[in-house]
């Protein structure tokens, strides 16, 4: 394992493209600080961090889409500066992400070439070098796909290897792979791969962005490791075992300040017996007592939202039965959840968890309607008396409650989707990613509420990707990867390794 900012020996050439002391802040937050990255002609470094590490923002910053608050961008050893996407563009920067945006109506070349298609004369576009260039893009990355083809018409492989053309169509020096196996079949992976090695066959720099073991160290050659949007370290794969990799992942104190509990967990409250889905989860069994919080964590694409939206009857699954206080559960839409007592706090909260127009009264009051209601008749007073009594128990900052809930911070925003399903008196509450996107006070807040509905009775789900968090309030733990359990932790078992190689696969 090399040591911070130590250049890997055994490697000739010089880096295509390097980060320097890179720092970003956004309100509240730092994302990146101090942070560097080197990218080699022919090779593959896989960027390694989990959730939350600063890999995105970095991505962000190598094409363009943010500038650094400080540090240097160099390209060939000479320091550039990319104002917008295009220019990180010009400059022979691509990126496929794991959901590239493409347009089912368009053909593969129109998809490819989409917003610099070869023109001819009078500026029209050369629609025939448009196909011949197509073709032979796509016949270089080994894909038999006609370039007039409707994308619609194109399964979800040929799908990507049309994404990965139009990366390639700039002629790019450095490619960017974004999780680019997580919709992808075994055999379809294995392809993958060759056409990496074609890639650096021409020279180019990969950055590898993964977060399975196996295909790091099937196709990396070397690796740097962020960690809480810091540099940790670089160096050569074949200097290191997963182990070295886990650790450096997690490798921070994980005693940050949680709140003080002493769990006093009463009868079962929730039991989930064999609930399955057709595509997304799988066997997903398990139980919940009364004053229990039971964390749910695994990586990106393990089907822990999913099965939580499963649960709370936005979908339907294919088989499975859930049973609260010893009563089957026919729960075919929200609403029949919330009526059997289980409420979700989604990780999306600005879509799927409040509506931003509203005042915060009317937003807390909405699944509560009949009690403040007379007659069909709504009670303002009673709107405003429940959402006092429910925001103010969670520290809610605002200027009152008629604030529409989108001009209040990303932490406030979470608490009166909390305080709106609270409001419904349940007996369990799901709260996937509960403190993504708020600052660190708000956190506390958040995390003080958790403690204390548990202390109360309620049975909590913690859905969360941090593992600090995961650690400092679940009293038991289920890991999920590929969208089945793969371990449930509890006691000295709870460990930032057992966490990270459970959920990794290792």
């Amino acid at each position: 394992m090399q040591a911070e900012n130590h250049i890997p020996t055994g490697f000739q050439s010089a880096p295509v493209m390097a980060l320097d002391g890179i720092t970003k802040t956004f309100p509240g937050v730092k994302a990146l600080s101090d942070v560097a990255l080197k990218l080699y002609p022919g090779e593959v470094t896989a960027l390694i961090g989990e959730n939350g590490a600063g890999k995105s923002t970095v991505v962000k910053i190598l094409t363009g889409i943010y500038q650094p608050d400080g540090g240097a961008i160099r390209v060939d050893g000479n320091p550039v500066v990319f104002p917008t996407a295009q220019d990180a563009a010009d400059a022979g920067i691509t990126a496929i992400h794991q959901e590239t945006v493409l347009f089912d109506e368009l053909s593969a070349a129109e998809n490819i070439f989409l917003g610099h298609a070869p023109r001819g004369k009078f500026g029209l576009i050369d629609w025939a070098e448009m196909e011949r260039r197509s073709r032979a893009i796509l016949d270089s990355i080994g894909a038999e796909i006609d370039p007039m083809a409707k994308l619609r018409d194109l399964g979800i492989a040929n799908k990507h290897l049309v994404a990965i053309a139009r990366a390639l169509s700039i002629d790019a020096r450095v490619v960017i792979m974004d999780e680019p196996t997580a919709a992808l079949s075994h055999k379809e992976i294995h392809e993958l791969y060759e056409l990496v090695e074609k890639l650096k066959s021409q020279g180019k720099a990969i950055l590898f962005i993964s977060h399975k073991f196996d295909e790091i160290f099937r196709i990396a050659d070397r690796f740097t490791v962020f960690r809480d949007g810091q540099f940790i370290g670089d160096g050569k794969i074949s200097d290191v075992t997963e182990a070295d990799l886990v650790k450096m992942m997690v490798g921070r104190d994980v005693s940050q300040i949680f709140p003080d509990r002493t769990p006093v967990i009463g009868n079962e409250v929730l039991r989930v017996e064999g609930y399955n889905h057709p595509t997304e989860f799988a066997d997903i069994s398990f139980d919940l007592k009364r004053g229990e919080i039971l964390g749910f964590y695994g990586l990106v694409g393990a089907g822990r939202s999913e099965f939580m939206q499963s649960l709370f009857g936005i979908t339907r699954p294919a088989s499975g039965t859930a049973t609260i206080d010893g009563t089957a559960a026919q729960i075919r839409s929200p609403a029949d959840a919330v009526a059997s007592g289980i409420v979700y706090v989604p990780e999306d909260r600005g879509k799927q968890g409040a509506i931003t127009a509203l005042p915060i009264f009317q937003n807390v009051t909405l699944p509560s309607l009949a009690r403040t209601s007379r007659h069909g008749f709504i009670q303002l007073a009673e709107e405003f008396k429940l959402a006092r009594e429910y925001t103010s128990r969670l520290d809610l900052r605002a200027a009152s409650l008629d604030t529409p809930v989108g001009n209040l911070s990303g932490g406030n925003q979470q608490k009166v989707v909390i305080a709106k399903w609270l409001a419904t008196q349940p007996k369990v509450i799901i709260l996937d990613e509960p403190t993504k996107g708020i600052d660190i006070g708000s956190k506390a807040a958040v995390h003080e509420f958790m403690a204390e509905l548990a202390q109360q009775g309620l049975a909590v789900i913690m859905v969360s990707s941090e593992i600090p968090e995961i650690l400092g309030m679940s009293d038991r733990v289920i890991v999920m990867r590929e969208g089945r359990i793969a371990a449930k932790l509890s006691g000295e078992e709870l460990t930032p390794e057992t966490l990270v190689r459970n959920a990794a696969g290792i």
